[in-house]
C-alpha cells in the first residue's frame, strides 16, 4: 500500500518564476510540481500536489489531509506569518508536517521571520530555494517510514 503525502502551497507560489526571482528563484511551480512528484514516486509515495491563494481552501485541504491520515509537506508563503486557521488544521494532522520556505525566512525582514505553522510543524526547511521540495519528500518518507 501506498504512503499518502499533501504537497501544500500557499499564496502567490503559482507565480515562481516571475515573482522576486532574486529571492525564489527562476523554477516555476510546474517544475517544482515534476520534480516533487518524481521524487514522491520514487520512494513508493502517492503525492497529492497543490496550490490555493486562498486560506479557506487551505484549511480544507489540510482536513482532508488529516481525513485521508496523510504526512503534509506545506509551503504556506504569506499564510506563515497571520493564519490562525492554518496553523490550527495544521494541528490536527496526525502524520509528519514538514513546513517549507523556498527562502531562509530567518534572513529575511521582520515581516517575513516568524512563522505561526513552525509551532506546529514536525520540522523545517528553508532557504535551499526548488531543491527543497525533494529534499522534503525524501525527510518526509523517513519520518512516514518510522511512524509504522
Amino acid at each position: 500500500m501506498f504512503k499518502l503525502i499533501y504537497v501544500l502551497n500557499g499564496p502567490n507560489l503559482n507565480m515562481l518564476g516571475k515573482r522576486e526571482p532574486d529571492i525564489y528563484g527562476t523554477t516555476t511551480l510546474e517544475e517544482i510540481r515534476a520534480r516533487t512528484l518524481a521524487e514522491a514516486g520514487a520512494l513508493g509515495l502517492e503525492c497529492e500536489f497543490r496550490q490555493t491563494n486562498h486560506e479557506g481552501v487551505m484549511v480544507e485541504w489540510l482536513q482532508e489531509a488529516f481525513e485521508r491520515n496523510a504526512g503534509v509537506i506545506i509551503n504556506p508563503a504569506g499564510f506563515s506569518f497571520a493564519s490562525i486557521p492554518v496553523l490550527d488544521a495544521v494541528k490536527l494532522i496526525a502524520m509528519p508536517v514538514i513546513e517549507l520556505h523556498i527562502s531562509n525566512i530567518h534572513q529575511r525582514d521582520e515581516a517575513h521571520r516568524h512563522s505561526l505553522i513552525s509551532l506546529a510543524a514536525t520540522a523545517v526547511i528553508c532557504g535551499l530555494g526548488a531543491g527543497g521540495y525533494p529534499i522534503a519528500v525524501r525527510a518526509i518518507a523517513a519520518a512516514m517510514k518510522s511512524e509504522v
